[in-house]
Formats: C-alpha cells, structure tokens, sequence
C-alpha cells in the first residue's frame, strides 16, 4: 500500500489557504493545517475527509507559537511545507501617507514571519522534499509598475529572504518555491482580480508537484514559468 503524502499548509483558515487544503485532500494527501482562530469551513471539510486532516492552532507572526506548533509536530515527516501567511494594507498609499503600521505589519506577516517559520519547521522536511510559500508577481522588482506600492515591498523581502534562506540552507537538498498564484479573487484579492480560486490553485499544486525532488530555489508562477526577480 502506497504510504499517503503529507504537506502542512500554514494559514489555511480561508481563501487561498483554504483551497490548497481542499485541493490536496482531493488528491489524496494527509493535510495538516494551520489557523489563527477556529474555521468552520475548515472543520466541515474534515468531516468530509476523516482522517485525513488535521487542524492545528498557531500564529505565524509569533515565534513562540511556531515553536510550539514544531514541538507538536515532533518526529513527524512532510512531503510539503507550504507557507501561506500574508496580508494587504495601505494597498494604493506611497510612503508619504501611508500609515507606517501598516507597512511594518506586511514586512512581518509577508516577509519575515513566512521565512522565520521555514527556518523553525524545515527540519520536518526531509532531503528532496519541498519548502513553498506564497508570494506574488508583485515581489519582482524588475517588473515594477508602482501599484500596491507598499505590498509590493513586503514580497520583494520576502524573496530576498528566502534567497538568504537558499544559500545557508543549500545542503539541505530541500525544493525551494516562491510561488505567485496570480491576481486571485479573495478578500485579500478584491472583487476586480482576473482569476477564480478555482483558475488558480489546482494549478499551484501541479506546479509543487512537477518541482518535487529538485533542490534548489525557483521564483515561479501558477504555470511553472520562472518570474524575473
């Protein structure tokens, strides 16, 4: 009997999160997910899939929670580590009237928190597995066009972190994937974005099933095409 694979999707409560949990307990996969405060959403899909998902509690902009969320996790394996923390504020300010809460916020949640969780649960991976989180084709700086100036900023750090992250982790052998899903319609997203859930993330999880077993780091988007950093 083929062993069930294993991902932990970190932030999972609702939107892309949430589909990505969906979308690998319909392949067939063991899910562990993350949230903040309790889903409902969440609990009814594992009604759906006893067995097979897990729901654990934990912040991801708290060290000490993700510590204690690894302590819990103690000897167990993931196929996928797939990090999915992020938030939008200030969307259409410059710095000049933006509120700096707001832009440290994002530099938390969006860049340093995602990076510092790969550090602290990256030991669950074993060589050959995956590491993914979410970022945007916004982060490139090569392809700025000034809008969500702010957000923007919060993914361009993301991705130079994990560039560190790459490089002190090398030996690791670990599948590293900045992931752009494209422009998708949440709450994060808005009304106005260009694709549903359902255009985008099935796509994603072909895209961290085709990387499987190739170490190194890729800034990619939902098609496996490599972005411009």
């Amino acid at each position: 009997m083929t062993q069930q694979s294993t991902v932990l999707v970190l932030g999972a409560s609702r939107g892309l999160g949430f589909a990505l949990t969906k979308e690998w307990l319909e392949r067939g996969w063991r899910v562990i997910a993350t949230v903040r405060t309790p889903s409902n959403e969440l609990t009814d899909l594992g009604a759906r899939f006893p067995g097979s998902l897990e729901i654990e509690t934990v912040d991801v902009a708290n060290a000490d929670s993700v510590k204690a969320l690894r302590d819990r996790l103690s000897g167990r394996h993931l196929d996928v580590l797939y990090i999915n923390a992020g938030i939008a504020r200030s969307i259409e300010k410059s710095p000049a009237v933006a509120d700096e809460c707001d832009f440290l916020d994002m530099m938390l949640v969006n860049a340093f928190s995602p990076v510092r969780a790969a550090e602290l649960l990256g030991d669950l991976v074993p060589a050959g597995g995956t590491i993914a989180i979410m970022t945007s084709e916004l982060g490139s700086i090569q392809n700025a066009n000034g809008s969500w100036q702010l957000y923007s900023s919060s993914k361009a750090a993301l991705n130079m972190l994990m560039k560190g992250y790459a490089a002190q982790h090398a030996e690791e052998r670990h599948t590293l994937l900045l992931v752009a899903p494209g422009w998708v319609r949440t709450e994060m997203g808005g009304s106005n974005a260009l694709l549903s859930i359902e255009e985008s993330i099935p796509l994603v999880v072909d895209m961290v099933e085709a990387n499987r077993g190739k170490p190194g780091l890729r800034y990619v988007d939902r098609f496996n095409a490599t972005l411009p950093w």
